[in-house]
This record gives C-alpha cells, structure tokens and sequence, in this order.
C-alpha cells in the first residue's frame, strides 16, 4: 500500500469516475484502475462498484477511502511541519469563498495577502456552501470563508464580521426615499431572488418567509424571479423589474444612478461570516494571517469580530 494509490481511491471516490480521476492525478487511466485494483486485492476488499454509467463507493469503501484521506493528510502535515521550521508561512494556501462573499471581499484581500505576505499565494475556489464543504472534508480546501449558519462537520471556525442586509429597489421606487422598510412591506413587491443553492438565498427567505411558499395565487405576493448572481439581479432591479435583499459588503460606495440601497428596519437580519478549517490542518499561522488580511480590508458596512 502507497500513498499514491491512497490519492488515486480518494480522487475516484471525489470524482465518481475513472476517466476524470486519472486526469484530476496527472497519470493515464489505465495506471489509475490498475494501481486501485491491486489495493483492493492486497485488502481483499471492494473499494468501488463499476457500473456502465457511474462508479459507487461500498460502504466498506466509504470508511477505507475516510482513512486513506486522514493519512494522506497526515503525511502532507510532516512535509508542512518541516516547512514551518523554516517560514510558518511558505506555501500556498487553498482557500474557498461562496458566492455572495468572493467578489466584494476578495480583490482588497488579495492585495493584502500578496503585501504582507507574499510567500504565501492563495488559491482561490469560489463555490457554494455545500460544495466547499465537502471539499474541505476531502482535503481538496484548506480553509473557506462562509456564511453561517452550515451543517456542523466538526470544523474549527472563527468569527469575522456580521453584515447587515439592505433592500435593493429602483431608483424610482417609492422605497427609494425612506430611511427604512421593514421586512412586513416587502410581502407585496416583487421579489428576485438567487437561485437554489445559495445560502443567501436562504437567509432572505428567512426574513420574507412569504416567498418561500410561493405560488401563482398566493396573497400579497405577484411573482419572483431567481438569479444566478447578485450582481446580475442588481441590474435587473435597477432596470425596474422588482427589488431584492443583499449583504452590506455588496453595496457600492456611489451607487449606480437607477439604483438605491435603503436599510431594514429594526429588527435588522444578518449574517455571521466566519473562516472554517479542518481541525486536522496544521498552518495555524496561515489561518491566522489570513484572518489578519481580511480585518486588514476596508469591510464597509459591517462589524468586526474579534
């Protein structure tokens, strides 16, 4: 038993497909299936089952593929604990972001990364929350910055800022004068919202649960729409087209001409963003120098947590 053939089961098992998994390890298909049917007759176990159209893991495999995970980590950490006698922070650090938080945090995070830390580059994955998830479970992410709340996986999370949410309306709206609309007076307007799979979709329908149970007759409420990007819904607001709910961080500092931004008022919704990582990484001072780099950015509109 090898650690590459413990990377080749884990990447099938992530994959779900020999072809790509072979791609995803830089080696041919053949030396893929090979190397794993060889780990599967020195265990005199079946890791996998081969359909014509998809690969399943067993569920003894689930657990073989689980530990193979956890070693290959742990022979990453030797190679990590060498480096950091060296310089805590050398190497790259593989951080994800959900959607409605990467475009209005990263460009300034970036920046800050590359100045105070240059040995240190980030790769970046922009993703939704289910899916950085489990690409911290697999390794794949060393840490990911996102919205709670997320289902507990036993990740060690820290704090960052709570935002507030603001309501989106076209610049001739008749919200658009007020100091504040509560969530009450949004049961009657039109509502685009992102799409399924978002949390922030979510976190909107907790404010306005009406459109959860949307429906052609239902009371008070017309019709929605759902988007692929804030951004994209934001030029559909100002075009006049309905309003929309959006994170603090994502109101411009000028806004555009047809659009504007007006507060809830209280009670206020939020959301809490925290950095999450596995508590089986060792880079403890990568992580912290990452959350030193976001409190390094501007963050306007939302409270710090220390």
């Amino acid at each position: 038993m090898t650690l590459t053939e413990l990377r080749y089961i884990v990447a099938v098992a992530r994959e779900r497909h020999f072809g790509r998994a072979a791609e995803a390890c830089f080696v041919s298909q053949p030396t893929l299936s090979v190397a794993i049917k060889k780990l599967e007759e020195e265990l005199d176990v079946r890791i996998f089952e081969r359909g014509a159209n998809e690969i399943k893991v067993t569920p003894l495999g689930e657990d073989i593929v689980r530990q193979a995970q956890s070693v290959i980590e742990q022979a990453s950490a030797i190679h990590e604990i060498a480096k950091r006698g060296k310089d805590p922070l050398a190497g790259a650090l593989r951080v994800g972001l959900i959607y409605t938080i990467a475009p209005y945090l990263l460009p300034e995070l970036v920046k800050n990364v590359i100045e105070q830390y240059p040995q240190m580059p980030l790769m970046l994955q922009e993703n939704f929350t289910v899916k950085l998830l489990e690409m911290l479970r697999t390794g794949e992410l060393d840490c990911a910055i996102m919205a709670e709340p997320f289902p507990d996986t036993g990740l060690a999370v820290a704090p960052l800022y709570d935002e507030d949410f603001m309501i989106a309306v076209p610049a001739s709206h008749p919200f658009a004068g007020r100091e504040s609309v509560s969530a009450e007076e949004l049961k009657s307007e039109t509502m685009l919202l992102l799409g399924a799979g978002h949390c922030f979709r979510d976190h909107v329908l907790e404010v306005c649960p009406e459109f959860a149970r949307f429906s052609s007759d239902a009371e008070g409420i017309r019709k929605s729409f759902e988007g692929s990007s804030l951004e994209t819904i934001k030029h559909m607001v100002a075009s006049g087209m309905g309003v929309t709910v959006v994170p603090a961080l994502s109101v411009p500092l000028l806004p555009p001409t047809h659009l504007r931004f007006v507060p809830f008022a209280p009670p206020v919704p939020t959301r809490r963003v925290v950095l999450a990582w596995r508590k089986t990484f060792t880079r403890y001072e990568a992580i912290a120098a990452l959350r030193n780099a976001v409190y390094g950015c501007s963050l306007a509109g939302v409270k710090r947590l220390s």
